[in-house]
């Protein structure tokens, strides 16, 4: 079948904007799509991040420090754009009216104004193809763990926990950054930071918050400022987040989590489901583990774990019996992000899409409710306009 090329330019180069372009030096590892990504611009303004790239990938052919310049690039068709918060609305919104498609990192705006000024940059670009990255839902597990939420196999839900932990910030030691300010990170600290990821699952299960309580927490108070001197962390550390989800005629509990200071923990994304007829729950601290506990009335309840083989949403030169890890994720990501501009939406090669603005946009209902919960100390209410 015909080859799409995808022309990317990069806007941020820095850890993500690399695995991205990792992601694309594997596209042979990728079997039966039509379409592959090129990365032919970069821009940052630290000189030294463009210049990996300059030296790592050969297909690139401009280096920008300027983002407005690489949006002018006749040579690009989509962005990818991982840049501190503070900066999403302006250059986020200017990437849609540029006609660029647009692969954002989250939370899609540092505040919900923010969001709601890329939200109309959207509407007056309908024809640009806008996500939010998201890939942790493209391991196998949870492509399973999906599976069955869209077949209706747990019978009336019960209870659902989701969660993203790590532990990297255990380190008091540790030089501030960005994501310890509220200028540049915004108040929803860690919630901004993870919780997108978090939510995509849920959200895109229909499962929506109505109200929330929320507890907080900054367990470092300040970290070194990397001249000698310390800093204050402004960010929250750690947020519990406990919601009540009504859904067609069910109503149940879930509690949703982001920690930057959870000790043992290396980027723990998890999703658990306990519902009437089965149980389930997928966690990256396993990744190759799937469990689930089926049901029938007057039955043993037993927990059964098993293997997860290498099913991805798109096929692999990997065998079945081999492991699936996070960068294999993240080139599934971007492999249904490229799928949706080559083919969209509708036809598309599989039906798993990447996070959307509308889940993002949601993601930011939630954490807003949850920052004013944390000041009253009350359970708010969180309003879909239904």
């Amino acid at each position: 079948m015909p080859n799409l090329t995808i022309r990317f330019g990069v806007i941020g180069c820095g850890l993500m904007g690399k695995e991205f372009a990792s992601a694309a030096a594997r596209w042979c590892h990728l079997t039966d799509v039509n379409f592959t990504p090129v990365i032919t611009a970069v821009c940052d303004a630290n000189p030294a991040a463009t210049a990996w790239f300059e030296q790592a990938v050969p297909t690139v052919e401009q280096s920008y420090s300027d983002y407005k310049e690489l949006l002018a690039d006749p040579n690009v068709d989509a962005v990818y754009c991982a840049v501190p918060h503070n900066l999403h609305a302006r250059i986020y919104a200017d990437i849609i009216r540029a006609g660029k498609h647009l692969l954002g990192e989250k939370p899609f705006g540092i505040d919900q104004d923010a969001n709601g000024e890329i939200l109309r940059a959207i509407a007056d670009n309908p024809d640009v193809v806008v996500r939010c990255s998201s890939e942790f839902p493209f391991f196998p597990g949870a492509m399973q763990l999906s599976k069955w939420v869209k077949e209706n196999r747990f019978g009336k839900i019960i209870e659902v926990e989701a969660g993203f932990w790590h532990s990297s910030d255990l380190d008091p030691m540790k030089t501030i950054n960005w994501k310890r300010r509220i200028e540049t990170n915004g108040e929803y600290g860690c919630m901004g930071d993870l919780g997108m990821h978090v939510l995509h699952l849920p959200m895109r299960f229909g499962w929506k918050p109505h109200n929330v309580r929320s507890l907080l927490t900054k367990v470092v108070e300040e970290r070194p400022d990397g001249n000698g001197g310390t800093a204050p962390c402004e960010t929250w550390d750690n947020a519990i987040l406990a919601c009540e989800v009504k859904s067609g005629e069910q109503v149940f509990p879930m509690l949703l989590s982001t920690k930057r200071i959870a000790p043992g923990h290396a980027n723990t994304w998890f999703i658990r489901i306990q519902g009437t007829a089965c149980s389930a729950e997928f966690s990256t601290k396993n990744p190759k583990q799937l469990a689930w506990l089926p049901y029938e009335s007057g039955g043993r309840q037993a927990w059964h774990v098993t293997d997860v083989p290498y099913q991805s949403a798109y096929g692999t030169i990997t065998g079945g019996i081999f492991e699936f890890g996070f960068s294999d994720s993240i080139l599934q990501m971007w492999a249904a992000f490229c799928d949706e501009i080559a083919n969209s939406a509708e036809g598309m090669l599989q039906p798993f899409r990447c996070a959307t603005p509308d889940e993002a946009e949601g993601s930011h209902r939630v954490f807003t409710a949850a920052l004013e919960s944390n000041m009253s100390g009350q359970t708010i209410p969180i309003y879909w306009g239904e």
